[in-house]
């Protein structure tokens, strides 16, 4: 009841920032990130959109991977209407397709391009059973499966830039609070779920890939220290704002609910502030392998700390990843 009461009052807690900040707030003492290039998944609306526009203000060069390129060009010209200097780079990317996050990683490559921060953004809730084309249940594949593969190409380029400019690297994965609703195997409930429709439950699968991304990011962190990388990898929930990823089910029902839970709906400019505090402020250097809500760090669920269940699920990523068409994951 208090932790409730303290958000909807945007108490402010250690980090100086609460519930009611908002992503310009938070940013207005981070360094000068005129030096920086940053690759932000989902930013084409939402919280990515206000992530990557408030990056922008600050300086940063933004790399913008999306499924449309129109929808990227009209978030680009947004951006440059607001800050004429900006620079931004609009880049293909189907986040579900492994092959897709392959060919975006080799086309970034091809830029010669630095890496300092890589924002894990993009999500989506599908409410209907659906494969990707790797074989992988499609919630699953998006929300996580894509960005594990993302970060793991992307990661020695991410250490190299850190190295020659002495700059830490960072990379946040947005997750969400609704992890904690998972509970179980996860691998075998993802099995279970990507080869039988009658076990998708589409709340299931969402809290699923949420958890996902937890894990990722403890398990990254850990190897991340292991490597002595000057690259640190955290995880946010950046709270709950109505977006376009409730579009599959607009109507009375989901309006009525939003109105009813509009006391407790952030806009996105706060929505945005943990996603922006996590990636630029200087109170979180040499911080690695921790979850963020309000803009301060809180605890996970029992199940995101378990570090054998994220070296679990990352060694089953990797088989994943592998190409296997029919991949056994346990």
């Amino acid at each position: 009841m208090l932790e409730t009461v303290k958000y909807l009052i945007g108490s402010i807690g250690p980090s100086g920032y609460g519930s009611k900040s908002t992503a310009e707030q938070v940013t207005e003492t981070s360094p000068d990130l005129r030096s920086l290039t940053a690759i932000i998944t989902g930013a084409t609306s939402g919280i990515g959109a206000e992530t990557a526009r408030v990056l922008a203000k600050c300086g940063a060069r933004l790399i913008l991977p999306a499924r449309s390129l129109k929808a990227s060009e009209e978030a680009k010209a947004r951006i440059v209407s607001e800050f004429p200097k900006s620079e931004i780079v609009v880049m293909a990317l189907d986040l579900s397709s492994l092959s897709s996050v392959r060919c975006f990683v080799a086309e970034f490559e091809s830029l010669d391009s630095p890496l300092n921060l890589l924002i894990n953004n993009a999500g989506k809730f599908s409410h209907e059973h659906a494969i990707s084309d790797d074989g992988v249940e499609m919630t699953f594949a998006t929300n996580y499966l894509g960005h594990f593969l993302l970060t793991k190409l992307l990661l020695r380029k991410m250490i190299e830039t850190a190295k020659a400019t002495g700059v830490e690297g960072r990379i946040v994965n947005v997750s969400s609070s609704i992890h904690g609703w998972f509970s179980g195997d996860v691998i075998r409930c993802l099995d279970l779920m990507t080869r039988n429709k009658s076990h998708y439950d589409a709340t299931r699968a969402y809290a699923l890939s949420k958890l996902a991304n937890v894990l990722h990011t403890k398990e990254l962190s850990q190897r991340l220290k292991e490597m002595e990388a000057n690259v640190t990898v955290n995880c946010v929930h950046p709270g709950i704002v109505r977006t376009r990823l409730t579009r599959d089910r607009e109507g009375l029902i989901t309006d009525l609910v939003f109105f009813l839970a509009s006391k407790f709906l952030k806009t996105i400019p706060q929505a945005a502030a943990t996603t922006c505090y996590v990636a630029t402020h200087a109170r979180l250097e040499s911080v690695s392998g921790k979850y963020f809500a309000d803009c301060n760090e809180v605890s996970t669920s029992k199940l995101g700390s378990n570090p054998t269940e994220a070296a679990r699920l990352w060694s089953a990523s990797e088989i994943m990843v592998s190409g296997d068409s029919n991949p056994v994951f346990y």
